[in-house]
């Protein structure tokens, strides 16, 4: 669902700028050029330099009624923490993506800084859904399993070093940490058990620095995509890993995948933690739902969520 270019986003607009220092390119980006092409454009900006995400959302709520717009610079994990408080202004958001991955910037179709800024300035926007898992909201994904494994891999330190290629290190890594459990999938009322190593339920399009969830995921269809991989060996994931990295699924040998609104979630013989846009949230058991055209976004004028 997609809404025009709004007069109050063309004209003389406040805007509550978050920063997370910490991101990957947070701490030395270049911003200068951007900011002030966004003042240029008729932005007055007030910054705040966050270190958690209590100060986020404080800082959001605070400010609600005296901005009209709120922008938050970092990595998947840093807007995904600012959720609760950016639904409960009811503000258009638009992201600079500053982190590893920036999934959720794929998802809107901004590839780069500069386009992001583009996109603020012109301010077209779409609505999009959020993720929810035990009252936990996500963007992009939530995952148990294997998919944890890479998470705990994927340190400060190996997304300083490794970059982009910083998945990619993490989940082989992972890979020989990994083990398999019993899962039980209840959706749209039918049951579904087997062995897993890996449960990703995904709201957004990309995850885990740019793997598509499933090829007609979109952030704003109103469902879930869901795949489970079945135990196999280090080879098999291996030769598996294009068909995951594109969504492809469905063409994939001892993969089960479905798609839905609402769904449960059981894992024997224990309770297993549940992290969603790259953080611990939960654990199962698991209730999952999406909460539709949840939140505004900025989006350039060729993201894939307008003219649809």
């Amino acid at each position: 669902m997609s809404h025009p270019s709004e007069p109050h986003l063309e004209a003389r607009r406040r805007a509550l700028l978050i920063l997370n220092p910490g991101s990957r390119q947070g701490g030395n980006a270049d911003l200068d050029t951007g900011l002030a092409r966004l003042k240029e454009s008729g932005t007055e900006l007030e910054s705040v330099k966050s270190q958690s995400p209590e100060e986020s959302c404080e800082a959001i709520r605070e400010r609600r009624t005296a901005v009209d717009l709120v922008i938050v610079g970092g990595g998947d994990g840093t807007v995904s923490s600012c959720i609760p408080a950016l639904l409960d202004s009811g503000l258009p958001v638009a992201i600079l993506p500053l982190g590893t991955a920036n999934d959720l910037a794929r998802s809107l179709g901004i590839e780069n800084l500069d386009q992001a800024f583009e996109a603020i300035c012109s301010g077209d926007t779409a609505k999009v859904d959020l993720g929810v898992v035990n009252a936990h909201y996500f963007f992009n994904v939530a995952n148990l399993g294997l998919g944890v494994k890479v998470t705990e891999e994927l340190t400060p330190e190996v997304k300083q070093r490794w970059g982009v290629l910083s998945y990619l290190k993490a989940f082989a890594s992972a890979l020989s940490r990994h083990r398999q459990f019993k899962l039980r999938i209840r959706v749209d009322g039918k049951e579904h058990a087997m062995r897993s190593i890996q449960l990703a339920v995904g709201n957004g399009r990309f995850y885990g620095g740019g793997n598509v969830v499933d090829q007609h995921a979109t952030i704003d269809d109103n469902l879930l995509h869901i795949y489970s991989l079945r135990p196999q060996t280090v080879w098999e994931l291996l030769t598996l890993a294009p068909l995951l990295r594109g969504g492809r699924h469905d063409l994939a040998k001892r993969t089960f995948s479905v798609s839905a609104r609402e769904l449960y979630v059981e894992t024997k013989p224990e309770a297993m933690e549940i992290h969603a846009d790259g953080e611990p949230v939960t654990q199962t058991p698991a209730n999952f739902s999406v909460k539709s055209a949840a939140l505004k976004m900025i989006v350039p004028k060729d993201s894939p969520l307008l003219g649809r």
